[in-house]
């Protein structure tokens, strides 16, 4: 909202340096995004009277002008402007001044032309950053020759003189103050911020005698979308330009002139914030108004000249036979006032603003009326809005208005009402402002206080509970009037268990090395194939986006394994040597019958690097063991995966090189080495490992207590056991046999050889173990380790494995 500085002065004193008003109206809620001053980039441009205008020498088009720019001496200026003659007021640049050409400012000095001396310029409409429709009498590409309309002084600021030196302040207005969309709503908002008188007078007209009802009707066939409408007609219209007041308000508001009817209109939905439009009477059909929807099929030819197709939701301003005007948006070609109209139809209306917003979004038109009614207007100020429009055809001799007018009301009578609790709004606010300064803010703003309750003015649609009207207690009363508190009552926010326990598994990764990434949690379908997923597999039933960016963000993605492999892939193509990347995301499985799907956490992680030939299978399962032992997850178990498996990614996994990670029987997680042919799809050319954890599995069997152990005070015994085996049978299944055995004296065991060779059977393997056994009541004896053994052999005869 563009607001004109000396338009504002007729409804309230603002005579304060504008950078104070600024300060003072954004501090009390009305937020200036800029202020500037019209025409402030002309320097030394004045008014001059032509004296004497002779033709140039050496030119057959030029003349050259000695003009009285108040200096006492003649100024010589040569000129090829056809249209200037003696007598004439005229723009003058002097020597040194700054104009306006094709939108840049430019230096005028003096100089020669043609050999005769030129000390500046006479100006155009455009060198002064106007135009024709500023100064409807100019000529568009001649010399502006000043009209009894202008400051005739000569040497007088040129801006001064043609009212070109408006100060402009530009709000911006939030969405629930659309009274605030006016020059009256802004002038009300500035009385109260600064204690000044607020000056708004009703507006009157004197009228000629008529019965509009015999020359117009209005039927209203939707009142829920359109809750008001009044109609006023005026005859013996005469179309022309509007006085220069109107059109230097029009200009500062960043509105074109264009006549003088288009103009009221306009001047008045600048001025009260109530879009009006104005019909042809002879192009009213039957002499209908009709407020209706659409209907199917119905095309209308805007203003614009585009002809628009309407659909039944939309509303329109119809005659007898067709749509004049799409409401509250813009009017038909043919519903607009042309040079030969007599009888004008004025129309001030109040249209829902969702239904507004929804048309002109659909008909991709945002237009000055529509930004207004989108953001919900009442009802009551379209008398007021009209009366002010009839009063200006009055004013400017523009027609004769007929006394009566046509009102079709369907509003609501009741104003928005809410509690009013002094102790409340203190309380909310922390501050103690006495109850009758509140009600005295409260009356400034045009509220009324009555009966333990506040009634606001039919103005404020924004009104809804005891918190608003507190809001507008704090603004006015100022809020740098406020005294700092400390908090009240003790803040008691903390994070909950699952927040901390993902954050320990960040913590985890980050600690063994890896980089935490994110990735969009839509994928492409093409990802699914990409891990070599089965065609009937579970995860390839996915949450589709309705209206995604494209094929590659369609799906919500049902595994975070491909997220994790296109980071990785993607480093790898950048050549970097290595990438050790991990995210903890959420994966979106369906959930048949139901809307919203489910969203489990997941932990996924991987790495290649080609600097270390060490880093394979068991370095990823030493991150898992890592991850566990950071949670307090108990001792896992890793199992080759089997047709039990309950991860479905199992096929982006090499068949020999992958486990499952089961921790109390329950299967936790995956880890492996990337199969040849996923590799191939990714574009991966080392050895590449991944895994995938399921946290809020983990998190269930997980003990964020840790259990103090004392350090030993009795000595190890230890003893080394190679056994033969299958070679298909696990090592892991080796070790669980062992603990069994020894039992609660087993300190540890550790794998130390694996052997295949000549003196093995063939599809044997030989694996070596080191056991440490210890006692915490007394030094083992050698008895008490050797029966601990002959269990440990016997157990592992038991799955097939013998003493070596």
């Amino acid at each position: 909202m563009d607001l004109s500085m000396r338009w504002l002065a007729d409804y309230v004193d603002c005579d304060m340096p504008i950078k104070d008003f600024v300060s003072g109206i954004t501090l009390s809620g009305s937020k200036v995004e800029c202020y500037g001053v019209e025409g402030d980039y002309l320097e030394n441009v004045v008014v001059g009277q032509v004296k004497e205008i002779v033709p140039h020498p050496n030119s057959d088009h030029m003349f050259i002008c000695q003009l009285d720019v108040g200096e006492g001496a003649l100024v010589q200026i040569v000129t090829g402007a056809q249209n200037v003659k003696k007598d004439d007021f005229v723009p003058v640049a002097k020597h040194k001044s700054t104009v306006l050409h094709e939108g840049k400012t430019v230096k005028i000095t003096k100089g020669k032309l043609r050999g005769e001396a030129s000390n500046g310029m006479l100006c155009s409409l455009g060198e002064l950053g106007l135009s024709v429709h500023d100064f409807p009498y100019a000529i568009e590409d001649g010399i502006f020759i000043l009209g009894d309309d202008c400051d005739k002084t000569i040497g007088k600021d040129i801006r001064e003189a043609i009212g070109f030196n408006d100060t402009t302040v530009e709000f911006e207005i939030t969405s629930n103050r659309p009274d605030c969309m006016s020059v009256i709503g802004l002038a009300r908002e500035t009385a109260a911020t600064f204690g000044k008188e607020l000056k708004v007078k009703t507006p009157e007209f004197k009228g000629v005698d008529g019965d509009i009802n015999e020359m117009l009707k209005v039927k209203i066939h939707n009142t829920d979308l359109c809750k008001r409408y009044i109609g006023a007609i005026v005859k013996n219209v005469k179309i022309g330009p509007s006085p220069r007041w109107m059109r230097e308000r029009l200009r500062a508001s960043g509105v074109r002139p264009i006549n003088n009817f288009v103009d009221i209109t306009n001047y008045v939905m600048l001025e009260y914030g109530r879009p009006m439009h104005a019909f042809d009477l002879r192009y009213v059909e039957g002499a209908e108004i009709n407020v209706r929807n659409a209907k199917q099929g119905e095309k209308i030819t805007t203003l614009d000249g585009i002809e628009r197709e309407l659909s039944e939701e939309m509303l329109v301003i119809a005659d007898a036979k067709k749509p004049v005007a799409v409401a509250g948006v813009m009017g038909g070609e043919y519903s607009g006032i042309m040079d030969d109209t007599t009888t004008v139809v004025f129309e001030s209306a109040c249209f829902d603003g969702a239904s507004i917003a929804t048309t002109a979004k659909k008909l991709r038109m945002r237009t000055d009326a529509s930004s207004r009614y989108d953001k919900g207007l009442d009802p009551h100020e379209c008398y007021e809005a009209l009366m002010r429009a009839c009063q200006l055809v009055e004013e400017l001799g523009a027609g004769e208005v007929v006394k009566t007018v046509i009102d079709e009301n369907y509003q609501n009578e009741t104003p928005l009402n809410v509690e009013f609790s002094a102790d409340w709004i203190n309380n909310f606010l922390g501050t103690d402002i006495p109850e009758a300064e509140m009600i005295s803010i409260l009356n400034k703003l045009e509220f009324t206080v009555k009966d333990g309750r506040v009634y606001a003015p039919w103005f404020r649609v924004d009104i809804g509970c005891k918190a608003d009207i507190a809001e507008e207690v704090a603004r006015i009363y100022g809020y740098n009037s406020i005294p700092d508190t400390i908090i009240r009552g003790v803040a008691n926010a903390q994070r909950t268990p699952k927040q901390n326990y993902e954050r320990k598994v960040k913590a985890a990764m980050l600690s063994m090395g890896l980089n935490e990434i994110e990735t969009f949690s839509f994928i492409s379908p093409k990802y699914f194939d990409k891990i070599a997923l089965p065609a009937d597999s579970k995860l390839r039933n996915t949450v589709t986006i309705m209206n995604p960016l494209g094929e590659d963000t369609s799906v919500m993605r049902t595994t975070i394994v491909p997220s994790v492999l296109e980071v990785v892939a993607r480093n790898f193509s950048y050549r970097n040597p290595e990438c050790y990347v991990f995210e903890m995301g959420n994966e979106y499985i369906p959930v048949e019958g139901e809307v919203l799907p489910n969203e489990p956490v997941r932990l996924g992680f991987g790495f290649y690097d080609t600097t270390d030939s060490s880093a394979d299978f068991y370095t990823l399962k030493g991150m898992a063991d890592g991850l566990l032992n950071s949670v307090g997850a108990p001792e896992a178990e890793y199992e080759r995966p089997d047709e039990n498996c309950e991860f479905a990614e199992v096929s982006a996994f090499h068949p020999g090189r992958c486990a499952v990670i089961k921790v109390d029987g329950k299967q936790v997680g995956i880890i492996g080495e990337l199969h040849p042919k996923v590799m191939e799809n990714y574009g991966i050319e080392a050895r590449t490992y991944i895994g995938k954890i399921n946290i809020p599995e983990l998190m269930e069997l997980s003990c964020d207590t840790k259990t103090y152990k004392p350090l030993p005070k009795f000595p190890a015994s230890t003893r080394d056991l190679s056994v033969v085996c299958d070679e298909e049978l696990p090592a892991a299944e080796l070790e669980k046999a062992i603990k069994k055995a020894v039992g609660g004296i087993l300190e540890s065991v550790t794998l130390f050889d694996v052997y295949r060779g000549e003196q093995i059977e063939a599809g044997k393997k030989s694996v070596s173990y080191s056991i440490s056994m210890r006692s915490l009541e007394g030094t083992l004896t050698d008895d008490q380790a050797d029966k601990a053994m002959e269990k440990a052999i016997k157990e592992l005869s038991a799955i097939g494995a013998e003493l070596r």
